[in-house]
C-alpha cells in the first residue's frame, strides 16, 4: 500500500517544476489534435513518472505518454492515472486555474486521487475509504461536498456550449424556477468544487479524457459525491434520476469520457 502523503508530495514537485516555467518566458508547440503543448507538460511528466515508480510498482498511464495499447491497458486491475497539466489553455492564458491531477485506479473504478493546483497553491487529495480534504494557505480541512444553500452549478471556462445552456434551463424547470447560480473555472477543479461543497453539480456534455476527470473523480466520491454519465437526449425529470445513472469507468479502449455530471453528496 502507499503513503497517500508521499503522492501529494509528487503532485507538488511537479507543480513546482510547472510553476517555473510558468514564471518564465517558454514555447508552445502542438499536439496532433493541435491543442497546445508546453515544456511544462513534459516537465511535469517526468517528475511524476520517476516519483510514482519510486513508490509503486503499480503501472501508469499519462496524458503525455497515453499511447499503451488497449490489449495491455485491460489487464491491469490497478493503475495510476496522470495528467501531469491538466489545463494547458488556462496556463498559456496565464489565468492560474491549471491542475496537477493524479489518480490510482482499480477495477476501472478512482480510488484515490490528488488535483493541486499551484499557481493558486490549493491542494485537493481523497478517495474511496480516505475521506477528502483541502489544503489551503499551509490550513488542511476535511470537506464533505454539502452543496451550498443557493443551488450552484459549475461550468467550463472553455468550453460552454448550447447542450449546458439547454441543461441548465431544465434544472431551473424542475427545480420549481429556482434561481440558480453559475460559476466558472478551469481545468478539474470544477468537479473539485463541488467536491468542497462550493457548488452543487457540473454537468459536462462535452467531450473530456479519463485522464482530466479521474482524481478530482476520487476526490469527490471521497467527499460523498458521484460523477455519472449522463445522455443529453435523454429528457430529465428529476435530480433523482441522475443519482440512479452509472458512474464513469476508466480504462475503456477508448479513452474518451462519455458527457457526466458531478454530484455533490446532498444531491442524492
Amino acid at each position: 500500500m502507499f503513503d497517500c502523503r508521499s503522492v501529494v508530495d509528487i503532485a507538488r514537485k511537479a507543480g513546482q517544476e510547472i510553476m517555473k516555467i510558468y514564471n518564465s518566458s517558454y514555447e508552445i508547440s502542438l499536439k496532433k489534435d493541435n491543442s497546445p503543448l508546453t515544456l511544462a507538460d513534459k516537465r511535469s511528466h517526468e517528475i511524476i513518472i520517476k516519483g510514482l515508480q519510486e513508490i509503486s510498482d503499480l503501472p501508469v498511464l499519462s496524458e503525455e505518454g497515453s499511447s499503451i495499447p488497449y490489449n495491455k491497458r485491460k489487464k491491469w486491475d490497478a493503475f495510476w492515472l496522470v495528467d501531469p497539466l491538466d489545463g494547458t489553455k488556462e496556463f498559456i492564458k496565464k489565468n492560474g486555474e491549471f491542475t496537477v491531477n493524479i489518480a490510482l485506479i482499480k477495477e476501472n473504478q478512482p480510488v484515490f486521487g490528488v488535483v493541486y493546483a499551484p499557481a493558486k497553491g490549493i491542494l485537493y487529495y481523497g478517495g474511496v475509504d480516505f475521506g477528502a480534504f483541502c489544503i489551503s494557505d499551509g490550513k488542511e480541512d476535511a470537506i464533505d461536498g454539502n452543496s451550498p444553500t443557493k443551488f450552484t452549478v459549475v461550468t467550463s471556462k472553455s468550453h460552454m456550449n448550447n447542450e449546458t445552456r439547454a441543461f441548465i434551463d431544465r434544472l431551473k424547470e424542475i427545480t420549481g424556477n429556482k434561481e440558480i447560480e453559475t460559476i466558472s473555472v478551469g481545468s478539474s477543479l470544477k468537479i473539485c468544487l463541488v467536491a468542497e461543497g462550493k457548488a452543487t453539480l457540473y454537468p459536462r456534455l462535452g467531450p473530456t479524457m479519463e485522464w482530466d476527470t479521474a482524481a478530482a473523480h476520487a476526490i469527490l466520491k471521497g467527499a460523498g459525491g458521484k460523477v455519472i454519465s449522463y445522455d443529453s437526449f435523454n429528457k430529465l425529470n428529476t435530480l433523482k434520476e441522475l443519482c440512479e445513472k452509472e458512474e464513469l469507468k476508466y480504462n475503456k479502449e477508448n479513452l474518451l469520457n462519455p458527457f457526466f455530471i458531478a454530484l455533490s453528496s446532498d444531491v442524492c
